[in-house]
């Protein structure tokens, strides 16, 4: 069977992931493709996507020719691991990391390897996609609307205000606490994936293409 791995920061994002995705994901199964979404080596959770992973993706993709990785970051915050403030620098960097690590290794011709490892980011963060999900978000929070204070499209927020604040913002609202492992996914599996990637067209659609495509 073919693997799609794809590692994320922490459980919030494997939870919330595999229950946004879960159609797509048994889609995919019954033609032969099992994805999963893996938490990010020990460390800092980012530090450690950016860094950590495309070395620990050299290794595996050398070992299982049937097997895809995906580095799935936030893009907050900035500069863990690297300088990088935009999703291209984030995305080039990682890039650049894997191929490094394969000079390592003594590769000279990589081009299909870097076939079969992929780099997306949440910009900033998972968050931004339970902003995208205003009905769900309401409904989470017992409420028949929640009242609009972040921006559009919601992959503009920024590192002053990630989406994750924002969220947490709007819990205290209803005097309530964000608990990302638990609300994230409760709130996400309310929704349609299709619907998100249209919505964060920026860096959540690419990956949900990619997916697709498999």
């Amino acid at each position: 069977m073919n693997k799609v791995l794809i590692y994320v920061e922490g459980p919030s994002d494997k939870y919330a992931m595999s229950s946004l995705l879960g159609p797509l994901i048994s889609e995919k199964l019954q033609a032969g493709i099992q994805i999963s979404f893996i938490e990010a080596p020990a460390g800092d959770k980012k530090k450690s996507v950016v860094m950590k992973v495309p070395e620990k993706a050299a290794n595996i993709l050398l070992n299982e020719s049937q097997t895809i990785v995906i580095a799935l970051p936030d893009l907050y915050p900035k500069n863990k691991g690297f300088v990088h403030e935009t999703a291209d620098e984030l995305i080039n960097g990682i890039k650049l990391n894997f191929s490094k690590a394969l000079e390592r290794k003594g590769i000279s011709d990589k081009r299909l390897l870097e076939s079969r490892f992929k780099t997306f980011c949440f910009k900033y963060d998972l968050e931004a996609l339970i902003l995208a999900s205003p009905a769900a978000l309401a409904n989470r929070l017992g409420t028949n609307r929640v009242k609009k204070v972040w921006k559009i499209p919601v992959e503009e927020q920024n590192n002053d205000y990630p989406p994750k604040r924002v969220v947490e913002d709007i819990f205290a609202t209803y005097h309530k606490r964000y608990i990302d492992t638990i609300d994230a996914p409760a709130i996400l599996s309310k929704v349609s994936y299709k619907e998100l990637a249209n919505l964060c067209d920026q860096q959540f659609k690419p990956f949900v293409g990619f997916l697709e495509q498999l």
